[in-house]
């Protein structure tokens, strides 16, 4: 299997083998349908040579019994191998879709920052489906339509070598054709896919981002990006619709060309009395079902392309690096104390550009560590590195003495709770969102983390209460109310390590007094790293860590830091001229 594109050995392994039973259930059934179908070729041969000059009416309706019972067994097999191949096919989509989803759910953080998160719904929904045809119809109608051409060609050799090797130069001629027209739509197919998800991936964006988009009279602008994308889709299709018209028209052509010479051939034979009426209507019947499967397989060919294409960019997202590698991350925490220690730790988003540049401090257990310094300073990039979301370039995190590093991080998430800036909540109620990291929490337990983050400060002014529904992404709270459910959450998960990432951020004044009080509550013996821009919100952290520049350039409690009358100092300082 090649980096870029998968093989037929690779896909029948992994997808045809493991189903072994039902293709070869649904083959047999082809092969059935397939021979039930010459039987009418054979009767005509039949009615025209020996029936009809006999006058035997006896025959005839034995020749019309044989027929309809041919006919019964086709439409039988036919609906059976669609019925049992089709859903077998879809069966098999609705599992790919949940491994690629289960994968995407496995990859780092950084992964996600640089794939729009439409173009990935788009990989998980529409890459796989082309897999239809490799265990559904396609693939069975391909060798079954191959068996029926071997046998109709045997057939037309023994009623005519002449005329059937006269046939066999344009097919070889189409066959050549097709070859080289799959081999050109592949790539075509391949690219369609990425330039699906990118145009999905801005729908998506476009559709979340509403607001700013009317709020800044923008609606034309999008209008031509997304125009832009669809007619970038719309020239690949027209790519491989030009190919598949290609062959199409050239099938047409050179199979036309062949039957009306086999007319002129087949009139000729029966002129010299060489050949009879009924050898010549069955053979023209028989190269009928030799060539409709050839002129099929293009089309299924195109599919099976399409199939290939798709499994193509699927298997290159599962073939991407998981995070909680467990050949490397071989140590499980069990119940940790909460002692973090930053040793030398050095980072880069891109390999090249250090954000932080040998940062070390502890964070003793049940302490509050707050990080504080001017925006792109790397506040957040140490609090990525607290949660594992990122992975230092050099140095190392400890947890409790153990290196992150090599620390499952199943182990390690379920003893940690993250508040962060952007409070991501689900289409939902208020009641479902809380319960997010502990569905099968207490209705006590519950309540003990909504009264503990204030959330039954606004809930109660609800009809609906905790089962109030509050819209994609929580669009019918306000921001403070938002951010308190995620603290609830938070609370809800018990957590030894706690990071709160502008916690306070999005919160008016009253709001602020609320939070300041569930937050007391929620970092009561924990280890918690606070970002703040407002100051004022962390005067009384065990210790402050002032970051500028990926520098830890003073570090103190808040009075120690005052005196100094350094960098703390004036960022203080300025705040509280406000």
């Amino acid at each position: 299997m090649s980096k870029n594109n998968v093989s037929f050995s690779w896909a029948f392994k992994e997808f045809i083998w493991p189903r072994r039973k039902i293709v070869s259930l649904g083959l047999f059934l082809i092969i059935v349908r397939s021979l039930t179908g010459l039987v009418l070729p054979y009767a005509s041969k039949n009615l025209i040579d020996e029936v009809i000059p006999s006058k035997d009416t006896n025959a005839l309706m034995m020749l019309l019994i044989v027929v309809c019972a041919a006919l019964l067994f086709q439409s039988i097999s036919s609906f059976s191998l669609t019925r049992l191949l089709s859903v077998e096919a879809q069966h098999l989509i609705s599992i790919l879709r949940a491994k690629v989803q289960q994968k995407l759910l496995k990859l780092p953080i950084s992964f996600f920052d640089n794939n729009k998160s439409g173009a990935l719904v788009s990989r998980v929904m529409t890459d796989v489906e082309g897999v239809r045809n490799l265990v559904g119809t396609g693939l069975v109608q391909l060798i079954g339509g191959s068996i029926t051409a071997v046998i109709s060609l045997v057939i037309l050799i023994q009623i005519n070598a002449q005329m059937t090797l006269f046939v066999l130069v344009p097919v070889a001629i189409f066959a050549v054709i097709a070859l080289k027209a799959f081999g050109y739509i592949r790539p075509i197919f391949r690219a369609r896919g990425k330039i699906n998800a990118e145009v999905t991936g801005r729908l998506t964006e476009t559709l979340n981002g509403i607001r700013v988009i009317k709020g800044f009279n923008a609606e034309e602008q999008e209008q031509l990006v997304f125009e832009k994308g669809v007619d970038d889709l719309f020239q690949n299709v027209k790519k491989s619709l030009t190919a598949t018209a290609l062959m199409t028209s050239s099938s047409t052509f050179l199979l036309g060309l062949a039957s009306a010479s086999i007319m002129g051939m087949g009139g000729y034979f029966i002129m010299q009395e060489t050949m009879t009426y009924g050898e010549f209507v069955s053979f023209t019947l028989f190269l009928g079902f030799m060539i409709a499967p050839i002129v099929q397989m293009s089309n299924i060919g195109s599919q099976l392309t399409e199939a290939f294409a798709g499994l193509d960019r699927t298997q290159e997202l599962m073939a991407v690096a998981e995070e909680n590698d467990l050949e490397i991350r071989t140590k499980t925490l069990n119940a940790i104390e909460g002692n973090v220690s930053f040793k030398k730790i050095t980072f880069s988003y891109d390999d090249k550009t250090e954000v932080l540049h040998n940062i070390s401090f502890e964070a003793p257990k049940g302490s509050v560590t707050a990080l504080v310094g001017s925006s792109g300073s790397g506040k957040t990039t140490i609090a990525g590195l607290a949660t594992a979301f990122l992975n230092p370039g050099s140095g190392q995190v400890l947890i409790d003495g153990v290196d992150l590093s090599q620390v499952d991080l199943k182990s390690f998430r379920s003893q940690l709770g993250v508040v962060l800036q952007d409070d991501f909540l689900y289409e939902g109620t208020i009641r479902e969102n809380i319960l997010f990291p502990r569905p099968d929490a207490t209705e006590k337990e519950l309540l003990e983390a909504v009264n503990g983050a204030y959330v039954n400060e606004f809930t109660d002014r609800f009809d609906d209460g905790l089962d109030t529904l509050i819209g994609e992404r929580g669009v019918k709270l306000s921001g403070g109310q938002r951010q308190r459910i995620s603290i609830a959450r938070a609370l809800l998960a018990k957590p030894k390590i706690v990071v709160l990432d502008e916690a306070t951020s999005n919160l008016d004044t009253q709001s602020e007094a609320f939070i300041q009080k569930s937050l007391a509550v929620l970092m009561q013996d924990r280890t918690t790293f606070v970002i703040a821009h407002r100051l004022s919100t962390i005067q009384k952290a065990d210790q402050i860590l002032v970051i500028e520049d990926g520098n830890i350039v003073e570090r103190g409690k808040h009075e120690e830091l005052i005196a100094a009358n350094g960098r703390y100092y004036e960022l203080y300082t300025y705040q509280t001229r406000m």
